[in-house]
């Protein structure tokens, strides 16, 4: 049997290429000893990986900031073709190529009926919602592989309609799986809508992906705040406004430079709990970005939140932030009446529209975000210069299959 090589944390600051067993029609042990249903999965497909890419969820993890265990696999972006289904596949076929959401759904759950597959209740018997190779989801293997299992194929899998125009595409397609979503569900929550003036925290490819998106739902202007010159160089490349938080002033002052008044439509925090203070060599203040978004959201204003928080963080400055438990200002955000939207982006509510409009060129998430092809080998080197502050989106090649 064909191996499988799959990225591995090994600890922290270190990831290894390593192999494992191919995969099997199989949900995780625990997965089903829990739920009470068979392991064996006829419901399932073996995507043989065509992309799959590194998320700044990943660094989360290899930074030591969460409880991931050493041996915990990565990759949870999958994109690839199916070479194997189950007997209960009825409508993947092999030689399909398909966008896999990084959120994994029975569709078959409450929370699946209602469109909320970001956390099903019948794939992880910690809490509800699951995602490949993450820690405290659900026990699944990660996607930066050769090969993946994905349960529930009919449910889960996106296909594309036309395999050449995929291949052709696949570099804007690559992002479905997560960031391209997740940053639309950012601007999307906070309300943007035609002629909005919108603000995004944070310049790494969620952040890119939102301000993408958010010109996408016809914002007037979109302005990016970040502390990296290169990153917040790639946000004017598709025609951003920038602020830098290392040196550029007060954020309200900087937005009425801009669009004239110091207060935004709609305010999308892209950068989670490892957010820092303004200010060269400022120290990590994970409440500072949703402090910055309720300062700048106007009254009545929505605050997307795709940046991610844990209730496990091991690495943070104090006490209170290891556990989830932060220094926000709820009572200015209750004061202008503020709407927040949080949690796991549920993919399906957009991979399909996203999809139609890659497809038909109307939107080139690939080049918004910088992405950059590497090979699976790579992965380690990929994870350094990505930490390091690259204003890149990597695009992990494991087959050689993306056209030069």
């Amino acid at each position: 049997m064909t191996d499988n090589r799959v990225v591995v944390y090994k600890g922290t600051g270190q990831v290894a290429v390593e192999s494992i067993d191919y995969p099997k029609l199989e949900i995780p042990k625990e997965v089903a000893s829990h739920f009470g249903i068979a392991q064996k999965a006829p419901h399932a497909a073996i995507l043989k990986l065509v992309t799959t890419n590194i998320c700044g969820s990943d660094q989360h993890m290899v930074r030591g900031r969460t409880t991931a265990p050493v041996g915990q696999t990565l990759g949870h972006e999958i994109t690839g073709e199916v070479v194997e289904v189950g007997e209960d596949v009825l409508f993947v076929k092999k030689g399909d190529i398909c966008s896999t959401p990084f959120n994994i759904a029975c569709g078959r759950c409450r929370m699946c009926n209602e469109g909320k597959t970001g956390i099903c209740l019948n794939v992880n018997p910690a809490r509800a919602g699951a995602a490949y190779g993450y820690v405290d989801m659900g026990g699944w293997i990660g996607g930066q592989a050769d090969y993946v299992m994905v349960p529930y194929a009919d449910f889960n899998l996106l296909p594309f309609p036309d395999r050449d125009q995929a291949l052709d595409k696949i570099l804007d397609l690559t992002m479905l799986s997560d960031i391209f979503p997740t940053g639309y569900h950012g601007a999307y929550t906070a309300g943007t809508r035609t002629g909005s003036t919108v603000y995004v925290a944070g310049a790494g490819p969620v952040g890119l992906a939102a301000a993408y998106s958010a010109q996408l739902l016809g914002a007037s202007v979109v302005i990016v705040g970040d502390m990296n010159a290169e990153r917040l160089a790639q946000a004017r490349s598709f025609g951003c406004e920038t602020v830098d938080l290392s040196s550029d002033g007060e954020l309200v002052d900087q937005i009425e430079k801009i669009t004239g008044e110091p207060e935004v439509d709609a305010a999308v925090d892209a950068v989670g709990f490892e957010a820092r203070g303004h200010g060269e060599g400022a120290d990590e203040a994970p409440a500072t970005v949703l402090n910055d978004a309720m300062t700048v959201a106007r009254a009545g204003a929505g605050i997307g939140i795709p940046g991610l928080y844990v209730t496990g963080d091991p690495g943070a400055a104090d006490d209170n932030a290891k556990e989830g438990t932060l220094g926000m200002r709820l009572g200015l955000g209750w004061a202008k009446s503020h709407s927040f939207a949080t949690g796991q982006c549920p993919v399906k509510r957009y991979n399909r529209g996203l999809m139609n409009m890659i497809l038909a060129g109307k939107a080139e998430i690939a080049k918004a975000v910088n992405a950059t092809v590497i090979s699976l080998d790579q992965a380690p080197e990929g994870y350094a210069d990505f930490d390091k502050g690259a204003a890149k989106k990597y695009v992990i090649d494991p087959h050689g299959m993306v056209k030069k």
